[in-house]
């Protein structure tokens, strides 16, 4: 069953008078529990691609189904409500907060959930144990090397139980060996039945996934071997 489907997907962005069409046409199909890769160069649109499958945006024009839900149709607030129970999202930058210690920032998106703060901290830590991160539960970012700080963004991602977990370029910021164990846990979460969605360029990560999906302005197509 699709988890995830695009069809004849279009996004356009108006800059001043001109029109960027970031997305012409794209057509794209994930089933429940699948792992796939997009890769593509700078500027093919992989971005705006994931933007879409994550509903933070939505199309211009074509569909996207998350879930089984449209999200064309739908209010900011109902795309934020799909967001928190449908999907994880794993960023390369981290995008952790330097100020909160390993567990206040896996439980953060559980404030916005309205759990309750012993519930909030029970799971945070249930989830830096499974990244093998027991040990650093309150060292704060600038304490953690780069492949501990991806895999307390791992924890935050997975802290709300989503179905999908997107990952942009989720070994780019740190050394080959932390990388490879990066994608063991994907692997791992994909065993587990999660949908992974992974944005790459790199093709030894890309060989972790099921299939890749390239991109090239705008426009997805199987990779051809």
């Amino acid at each position: 069953m699709a988890e995830i489907e695009l069809e004849g997907v279009r996004k356009h962005y108006q800059m001043g008078e001109t029109t960027v069409e970031a997305l012409r046409g794209s057509s794209m199909t994930v089933d429940d529990g699948e792992f796939i890769a997009i890769m593509g160069p700078s500027g093919s649109g992989k971005s705006t691609l994931m933007n879409m499958v994550g509903a933070l945006d939505k199309p211009t024009s074509g569909t996207v189904e998350v879930g089984g839900t449209d999200v064309s149709g739908l209010s900011r607030s109902q795309l934020a409500i799909l967001r928190r129970k449908k999907v994880g999202f794993v960023f390369q930058q981290f995008n952790l907060i330097s100020t909160m210690d390993a567990v206040e920032n896996v439980a953060l998106p559980l404030i916005f959930q309205g759990t309750p703060s012993k519930e909030r901290k029970k799971r945070a830590v249930e989830y830096l144990e499974k990244v093998d991160l027991g040990d650093r539960l309150h060292h704060r970012p600038s304490e953690l090397s780069g492949g501990q700080r991806q895999r307390v963004s791992i924890a935050r991602a997975l802290v709300n139980k989503p179905d999908i977990i997107l990952a942009d370029e989720p070994t780019g910021n740190v050394d080959t060996e932390t990388g490879d164990k990066i994608m063991e846990l994907l692997m791992d979460l994909k065993e587990e039945g999660k949908t992974i969605v992974m944005v790459t360029h790199d093709p030894h990560d890309a060989e972790f996934a099921d299939r890749v999906v390239e991109i090239r302005d705008g426009v997805t197509a199987p990779k051809e071997d």
